[in-house]
């Protein structure tokens, strides 16, 4: 009786139209039409908040450049200053390229994507890190260089410090077949993310001490400069300890590695332009030596007995 009445519901549901068996199912989440393929692209692999935490930020940004383009672009133009004017350059073309691999995060996870993953990562990455050597370039060299001078050995030291950086990325992804972007590897890539990061700490480290130090007055005055010096040391520090911990096979290290590369992606560039570019493309002239002047005097700089 109970098998008769088995064999009953499976001709039933073998008689039923595919639109009516299996449609509820793919509809639930695992088709690609529809709102499908938009639920994949923001909640599979890293999840919804990862996303949307990396993404919205890179948008809004690149919305602002556009909103201050004209100005921007005016101000640029008739200034007399050849850094602004290339950062400001390399800062638009590094904050598309960003955008778009904070909107692809869903590729790290697709196995038909991983080579079009790792190119996309190694040019953002590439890109932002010529940002942070050129500014480290800029600031250790003083007060002294300016124009063309400055521009020139900037991005000559920043082109190759990048160009090593590469290279060396290049051989680990195509030359070892290791995925570097891929944070759910087996851990061979962490060796190479903790040299990353010593370095960039060591580095940042050394100028926020110099701040600190009799030496200070050999870099640039402005307090500005400071907070980026020290706000870059100490997520730097945190990322070489998150890639350490990773590199032992700590979960905990994991998710604060994750943590540091939404902060670094999403609020690097915004961080960047406010500390360098902001008042160079929204003051006055005047107004902005003034500005510059009263940053130093608060900085200590004008103090009778300071040595």
């Amino acid at each position: 009786m109970i098998d008769w009445k088995m064999r009953s519901v499976e001709s039933i549901v073998s008689e039923l139209p595919p639109s009516s068996s299996a449609t509820a199912v793919v509809g639930a989440g695992g088709d690609r039409g529809g709102g499908g393929w938009l639920y994949g692209w923001f909640v599979e692999c890293h999840g919804l908040w990862h996303n949307v935490l990396m993404i919205v930020p890179s948008v809004l940004f690149v919305l602002y450049l556009a909103s201050q383009a004209k100005r921007s672009f005016s101000k640029v133009y008739n200034g007399r200053s050849h850094v602004v004017a290339a950062l400001y350059a390399i800062l638009w073309l590094v904050s598309i390229f960003n955008l778009a691999w904070c909107s692809l995060q869903a590729w790290e996870c697709a196995p038909g994507k991983q080579f079009m993953w790792s190119v996309i990562s190694l040019f953002t990455t590439s890109g932002m890190l010529f940002l942070e050597v050129s500014l480290i370039a800029f600031l250790l060299q003083g007060n002294y260089a300016s124009g063309r001078e400055a521009l020139t050995q900037t991005f000559l030291i920043s082109a190759i410090v990048v160009g090593l950086d590469i290279s060396l990325k290049g051989i680990y992804l195509f030359g070892f077949g290791i995925q570097l972007f891929d944070v759910s590897n087996n851990g061979s890539q962490w060796a190479l993310w903790v040299f990353h990061k010593l370095l960039l700490t060591g580095v940042y480290g050394l100028i926020f001490f110099m701040y600190r130090s009799r030496w200070r007055e050999r870099l640039p005055a402005r307090p500005a400069f400071q907070n980026y010096i020290s706000i870059m040391f100490y997520v730097n520090a945190t990322a070489l300890l998150a890639c350490a911990l990773a590199a032992h096979g700590t979960g905990f290290g994991l998710w604060l590695y994750n943590i540091t590369v939404i902060c670094y992606h999403a609020m690097y560039l915004p961080l960047l332009y406010i500390t360098f570019l902001a008042d160079f493309l929204q003051e006055d002239d005047l107004h902005l030596e003034n500005v510059y002047y009263s940053e130093m005097k608060d900085a200590g700089f004008f103090d009778v007995d300071w040595e």
